[in-house]
């Protein structure tokens, strides 16, 4: 890139110097230099510094024939934003005089000025020197393209009696030009009751583009150049002043532009709004514009109605949505051109992170229509914004239809549903998490939520159960565990359990990873459920958890599933049902019998009740081994004769052998410590953090280990 951009410096090094001599007195012809330039120009465009020298070229009295001047103008593609300095030299060469440019390339240079508009670093310089551009009007070369520039800049300030009459005055002396009629029109927006119908007939400029090919080839400058300098690829928009593409795609040619009809005097519209303090300033003030469907496109508007919310602007979104449907319905528009609509609301949607519930009509009632084809990814989008809502009638009216629509029995049209209902918990979350008062019904909406997931999640492991799967699954779970562990919404929000089928599905994973993330959870649940349990219930209509949310059995399931996991990691006893609470890993009693046989003819060492504790998981065994391994070699690092290695796995006999056949001194409840410390050090805790939750004896253990830690 940047030798292409030294290239055209020289380039324009030589032009500059050969303007400076006559044609006849020049070595060599100009000409080709030009043209080789030219062409460079529009292949890459040009940097700041090289148009800032190639517009006083073009400003300046110079010896460069008129056609080189027009065909460099015609080639002035700038890759980056156009500075300020160089709009303000465009302005001051207007006008008649000896040392000002043709009239022709006057009118070149307004014409550029339209196109770049949108890429101009400070648009306001022509606002300030809007009576320099407006007093010269008279000059009928320059008149098409000074109007139509007038038009881009015109605000209520600019609107004055004086320049009105002057208006209409040279509309008559000219025949009513259609430039000026069309000025006169936007004029008209700002002061209807002033400029009257009669004063506005005839051919009016409709201002279009003066070059669409020229802006498309800008616009694949400006976006190459960003891409090769690391930069974003698409430039912010200034989301304090009205968007005004020059050209709109097919897509957001269906979304009507911000325009206030019957402004008066004394109002203000958002087309006048130019900066950060001028939309403050006004906010209270500010007209919503005729059709507030321009919401879904403009930024500012957006901001607006954020900060001034009403159901009005809702339901007439609303309706044109739905007229949007009834034209599909009714066969005057295309299919496409709705998903087209809904493309942009969900760029809407997105920006303002809700989904206004006025908008849910239009979907009760497109949903059961739809076929599932299309867009899926667009409209699960927009649902995973809904509003916090009795999920029954959500799930009746919204939720239903799409799962009917997009299910096709296959894993990938589950995981979608399923990251779906992760957005919309994760979407309920933040709005409860900035609420002042916690709505009534978001207990019940979230419970309801979470229980129509366990038999999707449940479904969707059985028919995938891969470790991609799984993770998905944990997502939603964790998603809910970081709601219900809430410093506030862990006294309001009901914990609602994963069925026990998912539960043990989980815990004999394959992967240490997800182990750990389905034990974290269990976890975080713990401290819900002891907050319940010391909440006495209440009769003032309060809606906090307490001892009266779960019943004896609810609690004791959620204690089978701590049991088990302390049976099968701690205490050597997996799959028996004989301890308090405990469930077996819910194993048909027939069938424990059956295995602890089957594992025995395996190898005779072996044992069922510890054949997933830690030394003998097949996901923890590695890491436990590990463990052995680096401290037989800090011990020979201190210089300790290690005679012999633990071969593995490890139990509590083989330790006491190991110490007396001239290996290391570690006893079984220091072996098992530093596993679990490991584990935690390794962002694999939940199975430490289980443990720690339900048994006494192994906090005491982790805290007595963290402080000897701590003290070497």
């Amino acid at each position: 890139m940047s030798s292409t951009h030294d290239d055209i410096r020289l380039l324009v090094a030589e032009v500059v110097e050969a303007s400076k001599l006559p044609t006849k007195s020049r070595t060599a012809n100009v000409k080709p230099t030009v043209a080789n330039l030219t062409s460079l120009l529009y292949e890459r465009g040009v940097l700041p510094d090289v148009l800032d020298d190639l517009v006083n070229l073009i400003t300046k009295p110079s010896h460069l024939d008129q056609a080189s001047l027009s065909a460099i103008v015609r080639n002035l593609y700038p890759a980056t934003q156009v500075s300020a300095n160089v709009t303000l030299r465009i302005v001051s060469c207007l006008g008649h005089g000896k040392i000002k440019p043709s009239l022709p390339l006057q009118a070149a240079l307004l014409r550029w000025l339209i196109i770049v508009y949108h890429v101009l670093e400070s648009p306001q310089i022509l606002s300030q020197a809007y009576p320099v551009l407006f007093n010269m009007l008279d000059t009928a070369v320059t008149r098409p393209h000074l109007t139509h520039l007038l038009a881009l800049i015109t605000r209520r300030k600019h609107v004055r009696p004086f320049r009105i009459q002057s208006l209409l005055n040279l509309s008559r002396k000219t025949g009513n030009d259609p430039g000026l009629i069309g000025l006169l029109r936007v004029f008209k927006e700002y002061y209807p009751e002033v400029i009257v119908g009669d004063a506005v007939r005839g051919k009016a400029s409709a201002f279009k583009h003066p070059d669409l090919q020229w802006r498309q080839r800008l616009d694949e400058i400006q976006e190459s150049h960003l891409q090769e300098t690391l930069e974003s690829i698409s430039r912010p928009h200034d989301g304090f002043r009205v968007h005004r593409p020059i050209t709109r795609s097919q897509r957001n040619k269906l979304i009507p532009l911000v325009h206030t009809s019957h402004a008066n005097e004394d109002s203000i519209t958002l087309e006048e709004v130019e900066n950060t303090a001028g939309f403050v300033k006004n906010l209270e003030k500010i007209e919503l514009p005729s059709q507030l469907v321009a919401v879904l496109a403009d930024p500012l508007l957006q901001k607006l109605i954020q900060l001034r919310p009403s159901e009005d602007s809702d339901q007439r979104i609303a309706n044109w949505l739905n007229s949007a449907l009834q034209d599909v319905l009714d066969g005057d528009a295309d299919e496409s051109l709705l998903f087209d609509v809904l493309d942009v609301l969900k760029e809407y949607v997105v920006s303002a992170k809700k989904l206004p519930s006025l908008l849910l009509n239009f979907f009760a009632r497109f949903l059961p229509m739809w076929n599932g084809a299309g867009r899926r990814d667009t409209m699960f989008e927009i649902l995973s914004y809904v509003p916090l809502l009795e999920f029954p009638e959500l799930y009746k009216h919204i939720f239903k239809p799409l799962e009917s629509a997009t299910l096709d029995n296959t894993p990938d049209s589950q995981l979608a549903l399923l990251s779906l209902y992760t957005n919309v918990l994760h979407h309920w979350t933040v709005i409860l998490q900035s609420s002042d008062i916690i709505p009534l019904n978001a207990n019940a909406a979230i419970s309801s939520l979470v229980s129509h997931v366990n038999i999707l999640a449940l479904t969707l492991i059985q028919t995938s159960p891969t470790v991609a799967t799984c993770s998905a699954i944990l997502e939603f779970y964790e998603q809910n565990a970081r709601l219900v562990s809430h410093d506030v919404l862990k006294h309001h929000i009901r914990i609602e359990l994963p069925l026990p089928s998912l539960v043990y599905i989980l815990l004999f994973s394959n992967s240490l990873s997800i182990v750990s993330r389905l034990c974290d959870i269990l976890a975080c649940y713990r401290k819900g459920f002891d907050i319940a349990m010391q909440t006495k219930a209440r009769q003032d209509g309060s809606n906090q958890i307490n001892t009266a949310t779960y019943s004896r059995a609810y609690v004791d399931l959620y204690n089978g599933f701590l049991m088990d996991i302390c049976n099968c990691y701690w205490r050597g006893h997996a799959f028996s049902n004989s301890d308090t609470n405990a469930l077996g890993c819910m194993v048909p009693r027939k069938l424990v019998p059956v295995l602890t046989k089957y594992v025995s003819s395996v190898d005779n060492t072996f044992s069922l009740e510890t054949l997933f504790g830690l030394s003998y998981s097949p996901v923890l065994c590695l890491q436990s081994i590990q463990v052995v391994r680096e401290l037989e070699n800090a011990a020979v690092d201190r210089g300790e004769l290690i005679r012999n290695q633990h071969a593995g796995p490890v139990t509590q006999s083989s330790l006491t052998r190991l110490s007396t056949s001239g290996g290391i001194n570690l006893s079984w409840k220091d072996y098992r410590v530093d596993v679990l410390a490991t584990l935690s050090a390794s962002d694999l805790a939940g199975i430490t953090e289980i443990l720690k939750n339900t048994m006494k004896v192994v906090k005491t253990l982790m805290e007595g280990k963290s402080t000897q830690t701590s003290t070497q």
